[in-house]
């Protein structure tokens, strides 16, 4: 039987604990500091109701002549519990009545004592004597109690500190503009237009659609006329139906909608956000400013901004069409090249519905609602105008039934306008099982 040699990595391990020891026996000094263990779980909040304080803590390993850890051995987090109730007694009126009927300042004397908030140190029990012309500081008061009547910040340690967006006390963590946690702004788009239209009609104007989970949301305008804000079931919060509304606070998507009005012709409508819904900002007038910040995921290519120009009426989808024109016949566009031409040469390819038609000058303006996407470039909404060139647009779309439609995008020069055009003989078929076949058959040959 041979004898168990040791191998060189056990020779290794026991020079370097033999090394250590030595180290250690000489006095020589350990390099850097010891390490933190693990975080311990997080207690139960300090208070019963309203705010206050959870903690944990977590213990540093050091060799005797090593550094002590760096950093803190506890960490506070905000804990909100439900509001308390009318009546309750504070936490800070509670620690001063602990001493009620205690002797204090000398053994005979007593007193009953209430909160005193005129002293240097806010964090302090600082208590004033009923009846007395005197107060008398009882040390620190409890973690979690707050710094002064409405206060946002709370007292630990002695400090008075406020929670950073993460809930931790003492934190910097913010919120950045698009409402991300120490965010840096990148995860939101700014958007921000002037918007103008010639029209002289007394109707209501759509602006702009302010989509869910925008933020700091303002619009401002000096003129007789006044914003007009609806929510997505079509039921207005301000200035609806030819009634004007009070400036005030108004509940809206889940936000609060701040509307202002002066004596003179400027108004103001802002709201911090997020919403919860979409909603629709309309207005009578000439010109309009307004900006907000709307979600956009970072993968996703930023959605321009959609500005309609054109009037419309109150709904949008009752407006009673105009007389129709007398047209000429449309030119044949039937076949597989026709169809093949306009769904690879569009921006979009979508089926909709037709619920609105309006002749305009020389345009015609559909309101359609869009039911399914084959081809987008960009986002489409849910309900969308779509513009033709004349009065007499081919092909002719007609209410209330459904087309697969092929459209182009058109952005004016100085970016005021953004429209969805169908083209003059462009792609507009009646939506049916074989045509959406079709569509989907083409959309197979379309170059790269």
């Amino acid at each position: 039987m041979g004898k168990l040699r040791p191998g060189p990595h056990t020779l290794w391990n026991l020079l370097l604990l033999l090394w250590t020891l030595l180290n250690c026996s000489l006095g020589g000094s350990a390099q850097g500091p010891g390490e933190w263990t693990l975080w311990g779980s997080w207690s139960p909040c300090s208070s019963s109701c309203g705010r206050g304080l959870s903690v944990r803590s977590r213990g540093c390993i050091r060799f005797p002549r090593e550094e002590l850890c760096w950093g803190n051995t506890h960490e506070y987090r905000l804990c909100q519990l439900p509001d308390c109730p009318p009546g309750a007694v504070l936490f800070r009126d509670l620690q001063c009545a602990l001493y009620n009927g205690h002797p204090v300042l000398g053994p005979q004397k007593t007193y009953q004592w209430v909160p005193f908030y005129g002293a240097p140190n806010q964090c302090d029990l600082n208590c004033l004597a009923l009846g007395q012309a005197f107060y008398h500081s009882f040390g620190r008061v409890l973690d979690g109690t707050p710094c002064s009547p409405g206060s946002q910040g709370l007292c630990v340690a002695g400090r008075c500190l406020s929670a950073g967006c993460d809930g931790l006390m003492g934190s910097d963590a913010r919120e950045d503009h698009c409402g991300r946690c120490g965010g840096a702004n990148d995860s939101c788009l700014f958007v921000q237009r002037v918007f103008r239209d010639a029209g002289a009609f007394a109707r209501y104007w759509n602006v702009t659609l302010i989509p869910e989970g925008a933020r700091h949301i303002r619009a401002s305008h000096r003129s007789r006329n006044h914003l007009a804000l609806m929510v997505s079931d079509g039921s207005y919060v301000l200035n609806g139906n030819w009634e004007v509304s009070p400036p005030g606070i108004y509940e809206a998507a889940g936000t609060h909608v701040v509307y202002t009005r002066a004596t003179g012709p400027e108004e103001t409508l802002h709201a911090a956000g997020p919403t919860s819904q979409d909603l629709l900002l309309q207005e009578q007038t000439q010109a309009l400013d307004w900006s907000l910040r709307q979600p956009q995921p970072l993968e996703v290519e930023p959605q321009p901004p959609n500005t309609p120009t054109a009037p419309v009426a109150i709904p949008p989808r009752t407006l009673t069409p105009s007389p129709e024109p007398d047209c000429p016949p449309c030119p044949d566009t039937r076949g597989r090249a026709h169809r093949l031409l306009h769904y690879c040469g569009s921006d979009f390819v979508f089926r909709a519905r037709v619920l609105g038609r309006l002749y305009q000058a020389q345009e015609t303006r559909y309101e359609v609602r869009v039911q399914l996407i084959y081809k987008n470039r960009s986002p489409l909404r849910a309900l969308e105008y779509m513009w033709a060139p004349g009065r007499c647009p081919c092909p002719p779309l007609a209410l209330h039934q459904e087309y697969l439609l092929a459209a182009r995008r058109l952005v004016s020069s100085d970016g005021t306008q953004d429209r969805l055009l169908l083209p003059h003989a462009g792609y507009a078929r009646p939506w049916s099982p074989a045509e959406d076949s079709r569509a989907r058959l083409v959309a197979r040959h379309c170059p790269i």
